[in-house]
C-alpha cells in the first residue's frame, strides 16, 4: 500500500471496494490492505437475531481457520467457531484468541490477544434494523493497536455493504410475487421455525430451503429474512 498510515489506507481501500463490480475484486482489496495488519483469514457474513439462526448467508470464507491447512468450508465454520454469537452482545468490535492443548480448542473473547495460536477482530456490522453482519479477520500475529482496529472496521463494513449488493440484488425482472413454494418456506420461517424443521416438514433439503429464502430475499428486493417476512405479510403474501 502507497499510503503512510492505517487511516489513510482505509479509507482508499473503501473506496475501492464501494467501487468494486466483483466479489472477488473485494476479496482482493480486503487481503491487501489487511496483509499489513498480519490477517490472512477472513470470513464475511450476513446475519439473523431471528431464530432460525444467527448466520443467514455467508459471502465469503478464506483461510485455515481449523490449523490443519485446508481451507474451511463456511457449514464448517459456524459449527466450529462458538465466538462468532458473541456478536448478539458486543456493539463494538472485539478481539478473540484461539488456543489448542489435550483438551481440544478453546476460544475465549479478550481485550488485547496476547501469546502463541489464532488470534483475531469480530466487526459487527450495523444498520438500520441493528445487527446486519460481521467481518472475522484472524492470524497468528496481528496489530491489534486502536488505530488498526479503527482501520479494519471501516474497510469491513464497506466489505459487507457491497457484497449484499452484488450478491443480495433483486433479481431481473422480478414480480415481487412469491411462488407457492416460496410463501410456504417463509410462513413457517415466521413462525419460528427453524432451517431443518422447515426441510422436514416439506420433504425438502437444507439447501433447497436456504436457495428459496435468498430467492425470497432477491424477489421482494430486501437484504435480510426479517424484512421479507414484514413485506410478505404486508403485502397479504403471507398471514402473521
Amino acid at each position: 500500500m502507497a499510503s503512510s498510515t492505517p487511516a489513510a489506507s482505509a479509507i482508499n481501500s473503501a473506496l475501492a471496494i464501494e467501487g468494486a463490480e466483483t466479489l472477488a475484486k473485494i476479496q482482493t482489496e480486503t487481503r491487501t490492505f489487511a496483509r499489513q495488519f498480519g490477517y490472512d483469514r477472513f470470513v464475511l457474513f450476513s446475519a439473523s437475531t431471528s431464530s432460525d439462526g444467527l448466520v443467514e448467508r455467508i459471502y465469503w470464507v478464506e483461510g485455515n481457520w481449523l490449523g490443519d491447512g485446508q481451507t474451511v468450508d463456511a457449514e464448517t465454520y459456524v459449527r466450529r467457531c462458538p465466538v462468532t454469537r458473541h456478536i448478539f452482545e458486543a456493539r463494538e468490535p472485539f478481539f478473540w484468541t484461539k488456543t489448542t492443548d489435550v483438551s481440544g480448542e478453546r476460544y475465549r473473547v479478550v481485550r488485547l490477544p496476547r501469546g502463541p495460536g489464532l488470534h483475531g477482530v469480530q466487526m459487527p456490522v450495523f444498520g438500520p434494523l441493528g445487527l446486519e453482519g460481521a467481518m472475522s479477520l484472524g492470524g497468528e500475529q496481528i496489530d491489534a493497536s486502536s488505530q488498526a482496529r479503527l482501520a479494519i472496521g471501516l474497510v469491513a463494513n464497506a466489505a459487507f455493504f457491497r457484497a449484499r449488493q452484488l450478491l443480495e440484488a433483486p433479481m431481473d425482472g422480478a414480480t415481487g410475487s412469491l411462488s407457492g413454494r416460496e410463501r410456504e418456506v417463509l410462513t413457517w420461517t415466521a413462525a419460528g421455525r427453524r432451517q431443518t424443521e422447515i426441510a422436514a416438514i416439506l420433504g425438502l433439503s437444507e439447501r433447497t430451503v436456504e436457495n428459496h429464502l435468498r430467492r425470497i430475499r432477491q424477489r421482494l428486493g430486501v437484504t435480510t429474512t426479517a424484512q421479507a417476512i414484514s413485506i410478505a405479510i404486508r403485502r397479504g403474501e403471507i398471514v402473521a
